[in-house]
């Protein structure tokens, strides 16, 4: 089994929606890092706009480079990506998906922040996750065009609700990923529930169906209110993540059940905010990040012990492409 370990690297708290923009969680990266080097794993970063001209998390991303401890990929995010588009009455509160603005800024969009992290690091960028997940096919043909090779948005098994949105202005698509394969594929230029003969690998996020049908049927019929807070509490979430929570240990659950299944990868995922306390609404304070710490600890001492070994995305596109040739 390989674990990909995929960090969403991007600016202070972005939950909170907010006009001003911080990046004092990238001094938190290298606590992450030495975790992850003890047990020999590889994080990928996957950078936004902001975090690839903080001076801190360049010189820290180019220490892991130079020591091939990790990898730095793409993720951007379209309201604060140059170049500047309105797409709502406010794209700082709303966070549209990049797939909603016009194909010629999505170009530009894509492009500036990709030659931002190249001249940078000195290094082609191959990997990518969609901010907010927002994946289509139009989307996946300029990555394509921008010779990506690897994808990490589709989130099997979960429905992502809509942003309400005022009057006037354009409604939140809904973004959808039940029914998507599981295990990696190469996307469809039309289509990219299925497999087809784009060169962008799609390696989903590693969840887990957390209910049976007839009761996921039964939360999706609800928004966010008491009957799903009510469904969390009795049955759980409705996807096991492999990425930790405050409230539901679900880690070991999805490790070990992977393991069980002999697998072909795992992937984690975490937002850099994550490990500052304060960063997100998750860990609010350093007794809570020590908790996350030893949890994720936990679960890669599993996976070791288990024989997994690290790989970056990359690294793991080039695995599975080599294994189609045998």
């Amino acid at each position: 089994m390989k674990l990909l370990i995929t960090i969403d690297t991007e600016c202070d708290n972005a939950w909170a929606r907010g006009a001003e923009i911080s990046t004092a969680n990238a001094r938190f990266l290298p606590r992450f890092q030495g975790l992850c080097e003890r047990f020999g794993y590889k994080p990928t970063y996957l950078v936004s706009y902001e975090m690839a001209r903080d001076r801190f998390f360049v010189d820290f991303a180019k220490g892991v480079l130079k020591s091939s401890t990790g990898e730095v990929g793409s993720h951007p995010h379209a309201w604060n990506s140059p170049p500047a588009y309105s797409l709502t009455s406010d794209d700082m509160r709303y966070h549209p998906y990049m797939f909603e603005y016009p194909q010629e800024i999505i170009k530009q969009k894509v492009k500036v922040l990709t030659d931002l992290l190249e001249d940078t690091f000195s290094l082609k960028m191959y990997s990518h996750r969609a901010g907010r997940w927002g994946l289509n096919a139009s989307y996946a043909r300029i990555l394509a065009d921008c010779n990506y090779k690897l994808d990490c948005s589709v989130t099997p098994h979960r429905k992502w609700d809509p942003t309400p949105r005022p009057t006037g202005d354009p409604p939140c698509p809904v973004l959808d990923f039940r029914g998507f394969p599981t295990e990696p594929y190469f996307l469809d230029a039309q289509d990219i529930s299925r497999p087809g003969d784009l060169p962008i690998l799609e390696v989903p996020v590693t969840l887990l169906a957390g209910h049976g049908r007839l009761l996921s049927a039964i939360y999706s019929l609800f928004s966010e209110g008491r009957v799903r807070r009510g469904i969390r509490f009795l049955f759980g979430r409705p996807v096991k993540w492999f990425r930790p929570h405050p409230v539901h240990k679900e880690m070991m659950k999805v490790v070990t059940k992977k393991v069980s299944q002999d697998a072909d990868y795992i992937m984690f995922m975490l937002h850099s905010s994550e490990l500052m306390p304060g960063g997100s609404p998750n860990f609010k304070n350093t007794t809570q990040i020590d908790r996350m710490y030893a949890e994720v600890s936990q679960a890669f001492q599993y996976l070791a012990d288990n024989g997994a070994q690290g790989a970056t995305c990359y690294e793991y596109y080039q695995y599975f492409t080599s294994q189609m040739k045998r």
